[in-house]
């Protein structure tokens, strides 16, 4: 058996044969050829480091114990515990070496090489200089000891991934992302590729070449081929690995890692079918896509207030004729104040709000004559996140006491003075999140104050448009209802009482020059279209207001549905189609019948005394939705027992996407003289080459079938 002393001497000679490699390695890696073999020595890293990290820490304890340097056998152990924790440590450092040359790179990996040799070059200058005094020693093993716990910190963030060992203990800021504000890569795409595939693809480890931890990254895909090719399923790496079985060994994540769940999947492939677009909305996907139920379900529409509703009747006594207090949607506690009606506003009536001081969440003031006005009942509403106070001559104490609104986000103040002490009072509100200041009497070293002052804040000055042109807002429309019976009154105005308004009946759209003028209510009696613009000199044309308006039609006497729209659009049945109800410009409110695989078909029996002049099917169209008008419409009339084809025709198709919105199908019925009807509209089969889900079936959206 070999003797204590001829072991040292063998440990101690190895450490000069490491000591050599390390150097060789840590300085011409790069240039020297390894074969497959060593390769396997570089990948037992993760197995060596274990050895020296507890070896060389149990003897560092030896320096700090009193007394054990005193005794001979401690010594001789301390000796040898500390002497095979600096050849395990040679061994872990070259190992590391050689591993490196694999798919490492990045500023994490310099710092664990470089920590983990200086480790490994001190724990040598610490044995052989052992008999120095403690004064030495102990610096020397607080030193070793924070190398030890630094290298494998920094191992510890390639392999798990940054601040892997703190992340327990740091806070975690759960913020609520609402459906309306939510990115595809960002909000759903990013968070899995973080969680299940980062760790092996970022900076300090960078398998197959191919980083996740950067958009740029990704775009240029890893040695095996491209990361993603929007909606090429084939040719896209990740789908390609995802897709594999288990026991695959290209299969990602690898059978040892945590695995995509099936929700994760859908995602992943569902974000390269819609076009793989790295700034894409959820609210630009399809509603009926999976990816768009996915977000759905993820992400709130609506923000959750969890404080007591207020007393219906307290709401009720506080609406009149200048204030209107309603909830933020049907069911929520919060509520929306709004007042109008400059002449009609009281200060006092402010006062009354106290009622629902606990619900308040937004407060509408624009306009109202708040110069002078006591406004510090708005302190006492715990919840207020909104303020409206445009052109309102609001003061600066008055902007003083918003600052002190704990919960305000956002605040709208344009078209009011702002003096210096305006500007300190809103450059103390760090919580907001918008705020709007279009007003001429701030100066540019002034916005910049505010600017520098809330950095997380976006801060709307406005602009200076003095040479500008600018465009007219839409004319209002006002009717009773879309459905009437017999006639209907429409009003149509504008703000700017000088404008020029132009409408048409006829379906064309109004232009400044040959479309009837407004100038009085507009009495509807049939089925149509209104289109409206306003006009004026020195502006550019509004953009249209588009109403559809019916006018109730003649009851059939039977009629019944010859396909079955799809379950999930299915409304009422076929008396979704006759019970007078207009549905809204929403595919989801159960007011519509669906049809994608099949035709819609129906067939109407018609009153034998009754003259018909006009079938009229109302439609909804929405291309991001898939909703599409139809591929073609038949139309079939029985008549002494034979049918006869009364329309083949096919309507003028989308050609981009747009608004969801309705429209009829007017047909001419008045020399007919038909027992029956049979009506089939086609959903197209393919969507056009232009549209995001080109090649996907499109929909075809049927609400009320109306006979005059």
């Amino acid at each position: 058996m070999l003797k204590t002393s001829s072991i040292k001497n063998l440990l101690e000679n190895t450490l000069f044969v490491w000591m050599g490699l390390v150097l060789i390695l840590a300085i011409g890696s790069d240039r020297i050829l390894l074969p497959d073999w060593i390769q396997v020595i570089g990948r037992s890293h993760p197995l060596l480091l274990h050895f020296p990290i507890v070896l060389l820490l149990l003897g560092l304890l030896f320096v700090w114990i009193p007394g054990l340097d005193k005794k001979p056998d401690a010594r001789s152990i301390f000796e040898l515990t500390l002497l095979a924790g600096c050849n395990f440590a040679g061994l872990t450092v070259i190992a590391g070496l050689i591993l490196v040359n694999e798919d490492y790179d990045g500023d994490a990996i310099l710092w664990h090489q470089w920590s983990g040799i200086a480790t490994f070059y001190l724990c040598i200058v610490i044995y052989f200089f052992r008999h120095l005094s403690r004064s030495f020693l102990k610096p020397a093993s607080l030193a070793l000891a924070l190398g030890i716990t630094m290298t494998g910190h920094w191992g510890a963030n390639i392999t798990h991934g940054e601040d892997f060992l703190l992340a327990p203990i740091q806070e975690k800021e759960s913020e609520i992302t609402p459906l309306a504000e939510a990115e595809v890569f960002n909000d759903l795409v990013r968070p899995i590729l973080e969680s299940k595939c980062m760790s092996c693809h970022k900076e300090g480890k960078i398998k197959g070449e191919l980083r996740m931890d950067y958009i740029e990254g990704l775009q240029k895909g890893g040695k095996s081929g491209p990361f993603v090719l929007a909606g090429d399923f084939e040719n896209s790496h990740m789908i390609q690995r995802i897709g594999l079985a288990m026991e695959e060994k290209k299969h990602m994540p690898p059978k040892n890692k945590a695995q995509l769940t099936e929700d994760e999947l859908i995602i992943l492939r569902e974000w390269v079918a819609n076009g793989a677009s790295f700034d894409q909305k959820v609210m630009e996907i399809a509603p009926d896509s999976k990816l768009f139920i996915l977000a759905s379900n993820k992400f709130e529409a609506k923000k959750i207030y969890n404080f007591e509703a207020a007393d219906a009747s307290d709401i009720k006594s506080l609406n009149n004729f200048f204030r209107k207090v309603e909830a933020f949607y049907p069911e929520s506690p919060a509520l929306e104040v709004s007042y109008f009606s400059i002449a009609a506003f009281d200060p006092n009536s402010l006062e009354e709000l106290k009622k629902v001081k606990d619900q308040v969440v937004k407060l509408n003031l624009n306009k109202m004559p708040l110069a002078g006005v006591d406004l510090s009942v708005l302190k006492e509403m715990t919840h207020l996140e909104e303020i409206q106070a445009n052109f309102t001559d609001l003061d600066s104490k008055q902007i003083q006491l918003f600052a002190s609104l704990e919960n305000l986000k956002y605040l709208a103040i344009s078209g009011n003075p702002i003096d210096e002490n305006g500007v300190q009072a809103l450059s103390e509100m760090k919580p907001l999140i918008n705020l709007y200041l279009w007003t001429p009497s701030l100066s540019d070293a002034q916005k910049k104050t505010l600017q520098s002052k809330l950095p997380n804040t976006s801060i709307d000055f406005g602009f200076d448009g003095s040479e500008a042109i600018f465009p007219l807002n839409s004319p209002k429309v006002t009717f009773d209802k879309m459905m009437f019976r017999d006639s209907m009154e429409v009003v149509i105005s504008h703000p700017i009482k000088t404008v020029d308004i132009r409408y048409t009946l006829d379906g064309s759209e109004p232009d400044s020059l040959t479309s009837p003028h407004y100038s009085e209510p507009i009495w509807l009696t049939k089925t149509g279209t209104l289109r409206a613009k306003v006009f004026a000199k020195d502006w550019i044309g509004s953009p249209e207001a588009n109403f559809q308006f019916l006018k109730s039609g003649l009851t059939p006497r039977e009629y019944q549905l010859l396909s079955t729209p799809n379950k999930q659009y299915k409304g009422n049945g076929v008396e979704t189609l006759f019970d007078q109800i207009k549905g809204q410009n929403n595919h989801t409110t159960g007011e519509w019948l669906g049809f994608q695989d099949e035709a819609m078909e129906l067939e109407i029996k018609l009153n034998p005394e009754t003259n018909y002049s006009e079938l009229v099917i109302g439609m909804l169209y929405h291309e991001g939705a898939h909703i599409f008008p139809p591929a073609s419409v038949e139309i079939k009339g029985l008549k002494n027992g034979i049918w006869k084809t009364v329309v083949n025709e096919i309507p003028e198709q989308s050609k981009k996407v747009d608004l969801p919105r309705s429209r009829f199908l007017n047909y001419d019925l008045s020399v007919g003289g038909y027992e029956s009807l049979r009506i089939k509209l086609n959903p197209i089969r393919s969507l056009p080459k232009w549209h995001p889900a080109s090649g996907a079936k499109g929909w075809v959206f049927v609400d009320e079938i109306l006979l005059n």
